[in-house]
Parts: C-alpha cells; structure tokens; sequence
C-alpha cells in the first residue's frame, strides 16, 4: 500500500559538545551511570495503572539530581564493535526527564525525535574519556517555537549542571 505524504526539509546547524576528560573510560563511566540513575519503568507501568496524576508521574520518576535527568537506555557499543574490528570501549545513553519533554510535546510530537538526549562515551588511547552530546537548543531550534525555544534551553542548563555534578567543566555553549 503506497501513502500520500507531504515532504518538508528543515535546514539544522547543531552544535555537537564534546568534553575530553582527564579520567579513565570506566571511572567516568561508572559515574555518569551514578549520577543518571534508570528509569525505574516498573514503578512508572504502576503509577500509569493507577491512574496517577501528572504531577505525581513528574515528580516520582524524575532522576535524585539538580539536572533530574534519567536513563530511558544504554548501551555498550564495544562488544559489536570489537567483532567488526574496532577495540575502543564505548557506552552511548538515551537521557531525559519527562517534564521537560512534556512541555515540548503539548506543542509539537516532533520533539520527541531530539528528547531524550543521546550521550556517548568513550575511551581514547591517552586513557582519557571523551563525552559527546549534542546541545539540545541547537537541536530543537527547528520547530520554530518559543515555547519549545524555552525548554530547550532549559534541557541546556540540566545538562551542564549534569556535567558540573560529574566534575567536568560546564562549556561555554551550556552557560545561560
């Protein structure tokens, strides 16, 4: 069956931030697992059962941290990568908090393409760990809405607390 579709293309200039941290892959990475815990999705699935309001949703499956992100996934690329040739540990993370997605999504669906956030991990040869993640704002700019504008910018300033929380410096492109 063959659908009728409209095509737009929306021109994006992202700004990719990459962090090379003075610490070994598996120390920052044991860190950044501590500090954006799992989503406890079990607790979730009973709070959606019992028909619980918004708040209470928001609020018990929010992460401990001033950034309330949490892990919706994560993934060890390394061992795949190993068979196909490559040896370089790797760790890459869907991050979020669904507040802030809320607030996008009322105004377009679409959001949901750049929230949660993708972060990577990985090791250099140096013993050094280069975190990546692309700046949320730059991202969502797209949808030419001020109120997807605002929260944006507000996943900017969760992230860099995120990152200041794990030791790292907050970059330049995170300081609101």
């Amino acid at each position: 069956m063959a659908y009728n579709a409209t095509e737009r293309n929306i021109p994006l200039s992202v700004n990719r931030i990459e962090l090379e941290a003075e610490a070994p892959f598996e120390t920052l990475r044991r860190a950044f697992e501590a500090e954006v815990p799992p989503l406890d999705t079990d607790h979730l699935r009973r709070l959606l059962d019992q028909g619980a309001e918004w708040r209470r949703i928001a609020a018990e499956t929010a992460g401990d941290g001033i950034h309330r992100f949490v892990r919706f996934w994560s993934d060890s690329v390394t061992p795949v990568m190993r068979v196909g040739g490559a040896d370089t540990p790797s760790a890459a993370y869907l991050i979020g908090d669904y507040a802030t997605a809320a607030r996008m999504f009322r105004h377009d669906a679409g959001v949901m393409l750049y929230t949660p956030i993708r972060v990577e991990l990985h090791a250099l040869r140096n013993g050094r760990t280069v975190l990546s993640v692309d700046q949320p704002s730059t991202q969502l700019a797209g949808f030419g809405s001020n109120k997807i504008t605002q929260a944006a910018f507000e996943l900017d300033r969760m992230l860099g607390d995120l990152l200041e929380e794990l030791g790292l410096p907050r970059p330049e492109r995170l300081r609101l």
